[in-house]
């Protein structure tokens, strides 16, 4: 589900004494990992500690790195912020001798933020650079955590995040999980596209279905049974998470027939 794990993000102005930390991981094996973080900053202290989203992956380290590095964490959801407010869509936050921009990208979770960094605006991407979260991953594409998680506010953040390539300036992607990817607008096309083809999927499957009741149940056997038609060959372990965003795929569609 994490691909190669969770990437952490060490975020510095070339020069600057302090960096930002981004997504502090797994709760097991944090100390560890916070020895690794801190060989990294190379002497340098933390600033701030910054989250994408609540999900465990991101925040299990969270006590462990603000305990070993003494700085504040600010994440969208106050129960993962320490000694800090939570973060404000749009804010510009000024750390670590650069500037990061809050960018709002709910589908995912409805807490799920994105960072922009246009200071990191070296080639190839001269637009700058933007970490993801969970919102769009270096390989395949994301589930929506239904009911939290929601396809309108996905479609929309895909949106959003295209939008930030102006003027024909790439801006590469950041994610939490797997490589760098070149171009955000690109992707986030992409990522539409698919949701999208599976939107008009699943209208031709439950044309002739009983009628299915909002809000979607996700553990039904409606869900399951549509999910081993449009995934025959997922293997077990993701199973799960495909009904969860098989069911805010059902939402949505069975939403919108009604407006």
């Amino acid at each position: 589900m994490t691909l190669t794990g969770t990437n952490t993000y060490v975020v510095a102005a070339p020069g600057a004494d302090t960096a930002m930390i981004i997504d502090p991981g797994f709760g097991e094996g944090a100390a560890e990992h916070a020895d690794a973080v801190a060989e990294v900053l190379g002497g340098r202290s933390v600033e701030l500690i910054l989250v994408t989203h609540h999900h465990f992956d991101h925040t299990g380290a969270v006590d462990t790195f603000h305990q070993r590095f003494g700085a504040p964490v600010r994440a969208v959801d106050e129960d993962w912020c320490r000694e800090a407010s939570p973060l404000l869509a749009y804010e510009v936050i000024a750390a670590a001798g650069t500037h990061l921009r809050v960018v709002p990208t709910p589908g995912h979770t409805s807490d799920s933020v994105s960072f922009m960094l246009p200071d990191d605006d070296a080639a190839p991407h001269p637009g700058g650079t933007v970490l993801t979260g969970d919102t769009i991953l270096g390989e395949g594409t994301t589930m929506l955590d239904y009911p939290d998680g929601d396809l309108y506010d996905y479609l929309m953040s895909m949106d959003t995040l295209e939008g930030l390539e102006v003027d024909g300036r790439q801006v590469s992607v950041l994610p939490a999980h797997g490589p760098t990817l070149d171009s955000v607008a690109r992707t986030a096309d992409e990522y539409r596209s698919h949701r999208l083809e599976r939107v008009e999927q699943l209208r031709e499957l439950i044309s002739d279905h009983p009628a299915i009741l909002t809000p979607v149940d996700p553990h039904s056997v409606v869900v399951h049974d549509l999910s081993m038609q449009l995934y025959p060959t997922l293997p077990d372990v993701v199973r799960d998470p495909a009904k969860l965003t098989l069911a805010a795929t059902l939402d949505y569609l069975l939403s919108n027939a009604k407006s």
